[in-house]
């Protein structure tokens, strides 16, 4: 049955009612907070009663703009904030090995030096993320497969830019956090947004997403990828690739073959994801499972 157009609604619209509810005449009682209209009055907005609410906001803004924008799937791109891209890595190791010279007994000093090795070390992920983003937009036609990473620095910065620099948008999912923090500026600005709810923020997440990478990270990284692969492994969403980029690292950061050992996870549950070490085998399983 075809909708009414705006013209024939027997009720106002919100923004009707909001210009409406401006003209208030200047009194005592139109003053007061309990005559807010809801809908606009913050404070109450912000009540810990109104929790309910606020998530149901946060999750049908960031789906109904997306919607709006025809974005139907998604690869996501998950990694550590932490890691540089190669030139800043350079930068800190030239500025660390100066730092340490003569200072070979300072064990801070030393510390500082092994973490700017590391560092540069690590990098490769930074460029293989940014590689593989690229890809990724630039062989999926009319924007079939969208980047979506948590839109901040490291990894999720090299995703973004990836699709950026291959002339594509892509999604960037922040998160308010106690410290400063902003998102990447290379994350297309109408596709940018920010959550309070981490619950939330994953679901955002998973909701369109066809393939799902995860590279070296810290906490929140395997916070995403465990989510991921219980609701894979319970069959609450359908299997995809899952890929672990780095299988140096995945193995040496969980024993997967242990809980197999330890009937904690079934023997096929090691199925569920792959491990990959380029952009171009990830893309190269990305593609087929999406028949591109």
């Amino acid at each position: 049955m075809p909708s009414r157009s705006p013209q024939k609604r027997l009720f106002p619209s919100a923004h009707e009612g909001a210009r409406s509810a401006s003209l208030h005449a200047d009194s005592p009682q139109c003053q007061s907070p309990s005559y807010r209209l809801a809908f606009q009055d913050e404070e109450f907005l912000l009540k810990d009663e109104l929790r309910p609410v606020r998530l149901q906001l946060e999750l049908l803004k960031p789906e109904l703009i997306q919607h709006e924008m025809g974005i139907e799937s998604t690869v996501v791109i998950f990694g550590s904030a932490r890691t540089p891209d190669p030139q800043t890595a350079e930068a800190n190791l030239v500025s660390a090995k100066a730092e340490a010279q003569g200072k070979e007994k300072d064990p801070e000093v030393q510390k500082k030096l092994a973490r700017a090795q590391q560092n540069l070390e690590k990098s490769k992920y930074y460029e293989q993320a940014r590689e593989l983003a690229h890809l990724i937009s630039r062989h999926s036609p009319r924007d079939k497969l969208v980047v979506v990473t948590g839109g901040g620095a490291g990894i999720m910065e090299a995703a973004n830019r990836g699709a950026y620099e291959s002339g594509s948008q892509s999604i960037g999912l922040n998160i308010v956090l106690p410290f400063e923090q902003r998102p990447n500026d290379y994350i297309a600005p109408e596709l940018t947004f920010q959550f309070h709810y981490f619950a939330i923020r994953k679901m955002h997440f998973l909701m369109r997403a066809k393939s799902l990478v995860a590279f070296p990270g810290g906490f929140g990284t395997l916070d995403e990828l465990f989510e991921t692969l219980t609701l894979i492994q319970t069959g609450k969403i359908k299997p995809m690739p899952v890929l672990l980029f780095g299988r140096e690292f995945w193995e040496r950061v969980i024993n997967f073959q242990a809980l197999v050992e330890e009937a904690n996870i079934g023997e096929k549950d090691i199925n569920i994801f792959q491990y990959v070490e380029s952009a171009e085998q990830a893309w190269e399983i990305i593609s087929k499972a999406n028949g591109l």
